[in-house]
C-alpha cells in the first residue's frame, strides 16, 4: 500500500501546489490541513475516542470524537466525512457537520516528528448511539461518550490520558457554553 500524499501549506494555509507522503510531511514539518469533528449526543455527551497502541502519536490517549489528515485534493467538508466513515463508520450528511473555526498548532513530537497543521474544527450534534458506531481498529481502541460537564473537569484537571488540546478546548467550551447552551 502507498503511503499517502498530503497537499502542502504556506504558514497562512494556503495551498502552494505541491504535495507530499506523510511520513515525510512530519520529517520536515510540512504545514499540512487535517479535520477534527467533535461529536455531541442528544445528552449533551461528547464522544471521546482512545487512539490506537500502535499510533505513531499520542498511543493510548483520549482524544476527538473523530480526527484525521486530509489526504491530497480533498476539501476539509469531505475530509471530515470520510474520517467519520473510516474511524466510526458513521455516515453523515454535509449539513449535519456545523464548522466552528481553523486553528494553528505546530508540535514537536521528537527529532524527526514536527506537526505543522492547520486544524478545521467542526461539532456534530447526532442521537447515534455507541451501538450505531463501528470503531476503525487501526485507529481508534475505544470510544466513550462522557457527559459534558466531566469532560470540563477532565480537562481542567489535566487528566493524564487526555490529549490536552488547549486552544481548541477553549473554543469548544465556548461553542458548548453559549451557542449550544449545554448545561
Amino acid at each position: 500500500m502507498s503511503e499517502e500524499l498530503f497537499d502542502l501549506l504556506d504558514e497562512e494555509g494556503n495551498p502552494i501546489g505541491l504535495t507530499k507522503p506523510r511520513s515525510a510531511v512530519h520529517r520536515d514539518g510540512d504545514w499540512h490541513r487535517v479535520v477534527h469533528v467533535w461529536i455531541i449526543n442528544e445528552r449533551g455527551e461528547v464522544l471521546l475516542q482512545r487512539r490506537c497502541a500502535k499510533k505513531d502519536s499520542y498511543p493510548d490517549m483520549l482524544d476527538i470524537s473523530c480526527a484525521g489528515h486530509l489526504s491530497a485534493g480533498d476539501d476539509s467538508l469531505t475530509g471530515a466525512l470520510r474520517e467519520l466513515k473510516e474511524e466510526l463508520d458513521l455516515k453523515v450528511k454535509k449539513n449535519e457537520l456545523v464548522f466552528i473555526q481553523t486553528l494553528k498548532n505546530s508540535t514537536k513530537l521528537g527529532d524527526d516528528f514536527l506537526n505543522n497543521q492547520f486544524e478545521d474544527v467542526y461539532i456534530l450534534r447526532t442521537n447515534k448511539t455507541i451501538d450505531d458506531m463501528d470503531i476503525q481498529e487501526e485507529e481508534v481502541s475505544e470510544i466513550v461518550f462522557v457527559p459534558y460537564k466531566k469532560f470540563k473537569e477532565m480537562v481542567n484537571r489535566r487528566q493524564p490520558d487526555l490529549l490536552i488540546r488547549k486552544a481548541e478546548f477553549a473554543l469548544l467550551f465556548e461553542v458548548l457554553d453559549k451557542q449550544l447552551r449545554i448545561e
